[in-house]
This record gives structure tokens, sequence and C-alpha cells, in this order.
């Protein structure tokens, strides 16, 4: 009786700032066919733990709290090796990371709610050449194309989208007149605004939509 030829794992670095969620993938994960060959705590860590194992798929964290993200890791590592396939991995589900991470040559974007099969099916399409998106991502984006981008960047002007921001994080009409040094009348006619063209007039909703874009961590 001829003994079937076993599949080769698929070699996976993994980089997060966080080592238990690390483990708890890299656990999950073998069930699967995928062995972790390396980890990385930082995104300098991430290309050089990439550059030494050259691994087949990069698990890549998006956010490390840190000057450095994982965007800048994949562009570093996408830059000496345009094959290099790269799941992206974050907490948030924002439309600006999304479509950044697809943008640089990720072939895959997964959020950290989801279950250890769905990254392993993810880990697996990209393994294979494919390009993955989660149900809901998919479905997101699709919207997206179908409606445009709602984001704040799409809808206010450079001034505008500067006074956002400063709304966004709780700076009142005189600390943003000081800020930028504009007159008081300025500021108020310029957050009058951008309220007007969100549709949002209470300070807690244009929190939370600068928080859904990306703009700053809650």
């Amino acid at each position: 009786m001829v003994a079937q030829e076993q599949k080769p794992s698929i070699r996976v670095l993994l980089a997060d700032d966080h080592p238990l969620i690390m483990a708890g993938f890299a656990m999950s994960l073998e069930g699967f066919g995928i062995a972790v060959v390396g980890q990385a705590l930082t995104p300098e860590d991430a290309v050089k733990r990439y550059q030494e194992l050259l691994p087949d798929v990069l698990v890549l964290d998006i956010r490390f709290g840190e000057k450095l993200t994982g965007l800048d890791a994949a562009r570093s590592i996408i830059s000496q090796c345009r094959e290099a396939r790269i799941v992206f991995l974050s907490q948030f589900d924002q439309d600006n990371l999304i479509k950044e991470a697809y943008g640089l040559g990720g072939r895959a974007f997964v959020t950290k709610n989801s279950s250890p099969e769905q990254l392993a099916t993810a880990i697996q399409h990209v393994h294979a050449g494919e390009v993955y998106f989660l149900p809901q991502v998919a479905e997101h984006l699709a919207t997206l194309a179908i409606h445009g981008d709602p984001s704040p960047k799409s809808m206010l002007d450079p001034r505008e989208l500067q006074v956002f921001t400063y709304m966004a994080q709780g700076l009142t009409n005189p600390e943003m007149a000081e800020t930028l040094d504009l007159s008081l009348k300025t500021i108020s006619n310029v957050s009058q605004a951008v309220k007007e063209k969100l549709g949002m007039h209470r300070a807690a909703e244009i929190t939370r939509l600068a928080i859904k874009h990306g703009f700053f961590e809650p």
C-alpha cells in the first residue's frame, strides 16, 4: 500500500504587538495545516524577520501603537519582494484602512474578531495566489463602489478637514483659532460648514465618525 504524500504546511510569519494574540493564532492555525515559523512584535522586526524567513504568507497587524504601522512595514517588504503575500489584520474595519491595505498589494484583510477558521481560509487563499475578501468586507467595498466614498476626506476641503479633526479631538473654537492662527469668526464659519456637510451637529457623532475613518484611535 502506497502512503499518501503529505502536503507541506503553509509557512506563516505573524506580526502583532500582542504576544498572547499571536500565541493563540499559532495554536489555532496548526489544526489547518499552517505552521507559524516566526513572530514579530514591531513593524521593523516584521521587515527583518520576513527577509530572514521568507515565509509563504505574512499575517501583519496594521496598528502597532508606534510611529510606524503595519502599512509602513508592508511598503518596505513589497518594495523588496513584489511577490510578497500579505494578510492584513486589524481590530478595526474602517473604509480607508481596507482600501489602503488592498491598494498596497495586500491579498486579504481580516478583522481581529474573525474566527480562526476565517483567518486560516484567508491564509490558504492568499497562499494559492488569490485575493480574499471576508464576506462582510466584500459587501462593504461593493457598497462603497456603488454609492461612493462617504468619508470626511471626500466631503470636506483641506481646511474643513483640519477643523473636523480638531473638533473630533474635542478642541473648542477658541483653541482651534489659536492653533490654526485664524480668527474666531473664521473657525466658527468653518465649523458650521463641517457640521452641515456631514449632517452632524453633536460632538460625539463627529468623534465617532473620525474614529470610524481612522483619523485617530479611541
